[in-house]
């Protein structure tokens, strides 16, 4: 089944009891049964619901994975995976990543005994260099955020398998439509549902998926005993979104690569990060890991200054300034002072999350409007 009609139909059937072509809304917390231990498979809606099983379901086809476990959002998908570490583990992550990641990771885990390295994955010698034998789990995102730096995942998970160490590969910058790192041979897939998969900005969810039973049923495990499951509406707006996010996909990678060529010939622009620029350091990677070279986009300005970022994050109209990403509409935001602020400011000037730096999600409107906006907001 190809892709396009995996959106549509992979582990989606009409509801049996009426026919329906769209999956129900089963709005309920718990399940009639016959007698006890005698039911239709569901006992009680934290444990199992069956619009959340469609969309797990859907989700793990779409990643060429077997089993998809939904959560209440990104980060909960996050909390559920590093709880299958004990006290004393490791983790080894990129240094330029989400920052709600980051703080999960320090202000969190950090206290139970869980160590986490923070590396530069452009070179996969660094990598080597951390690993120990308390290693257990490398932690990728690719492209990064917001950077947009490219991890190589092939050659990441050569390094881990061969020490025996998980490989996450955080797959919501890029959506399983541009990559599918399980077919790469990463273990374990997660994502903010919230961005490109449910696409409309309308939903908070979040969702990992993998290939080994025993490694979901763990991850079953610490759904169903910490909660953190999404409601069913959750689930369905998600489905829902799905059906076209091949096609929403296309059109913002588009825009994105017309919108990274605007910038990069712009006076005031210092610095352009599109992996779909042949001057991006990892072009070639990215043409060969990525369908496409994603619809987001960062810049620095030439005036390294707060003031001069603000005039352009106030200056858009169809850029509108707000944190998250991946929806139908453009949106425009600094990193410094919203996704990335729970990192301290030496740690993140490192990885080139400066005072002036830009982060864009370009949205399915036309292009040319788009870039009016910008050049605008930019005079």
């Amino acid at each position: 089944m190809k892709f396009a009609t995996k959106v549509i139909h992979a582990g989606i059937e009409p509801d049996p009891s009426t026919g329906a072509i769209m999956t129900p809304i089963f709005q309920t917390s718990t399940y009639v049964q016959d007698a006890p231990g005698v039911h239709k498979g569901y006992e009680y809606a934290r444990t199992q619901n069956p619009t959340r099983s469609v969309l797990e379901s859907n989700l793990a086809a779409l990643e060429n994975g077997q089993y998809g476990i939904c959560f209440a959002s990104g980060l909960a998908a996050t909390d559920a995976i590093i709880k299958l570490l004990n006290p004393g583990d490791e983790v080894i992550s990129c240094n330029d990543l989400y920052g709600g990641s980051y703080r999960i990771f320090t202000k969190l885990f950090q206290r139970y005994g869980i160590g986490f390295h923070f590396v530069d994955m452009n070179n996969v010698q660094n990598i080597a260099e951390k690993i120990t034998e308390n290693t257990k789990l490398i932690w990728i995102e690719t492209p990064t955020n917001p950077m947009l730096n490219i991890v190589d995942i092939k050659a990441v998970v050569n390094l881990a398998k061969a020490k025996n160490i998980w490989v996450c590969v955080d797959n919501t910058f890029a959506s399983p439509y541009l990559q599918t790192p399980l077919d790469l041979g990463a273990d374990i897939v997660c994502h903010s549902a919230t961005k490109y998969l449910g696409g409309h900005s309308d939903v908070i969810l979040g969702a990992v998926i993998v290939k080994e039973k025993s490694l979901a049923d763990r991850l079953h495990f610490i759904q169903n005993a910490s909660g953190a499951v999404p409601g069913p509406n959750d689930c369905w707006l998600v489905l829902r979104g799905i059906k076209t996010l091949h096609l929403r996909m296309e059109r913002a990678c588009q825009n994105a690569a017309s919108v990274a060529e605007f910038l990069i010939t712009h006076p005031k622009v210092q610095k352009v990060n599109y992996p779909g620029l042949k001057s991006h350091p990892q072009f070639e990677l990215a043409q060969s890991q990525m369908k496409l070279s994603g619809a987001m986009v960062s810049f620095s300005l030439k005036d390294d200054s707060i003031n001069a970022a603000n005039k352009i994050l106030s200056g858009t109209k169809l850029f509108s300034l707000a944190e998250s990403l991946g929806g139908v509409e453009s949106l425009i935001g600094h990193p410094a002072t919203m996704t990335h602020a729970s990192i301290p400011k030496e740690e993140r000037e490192k990885t080139g999350v400066t005072d002036s730096l830009i982060r864009l999600s370009v949205g399915i409107e036309d292009i040319e409007d788009l870039i009016t906006d910008l050049k605008n907001a930019l005079q």
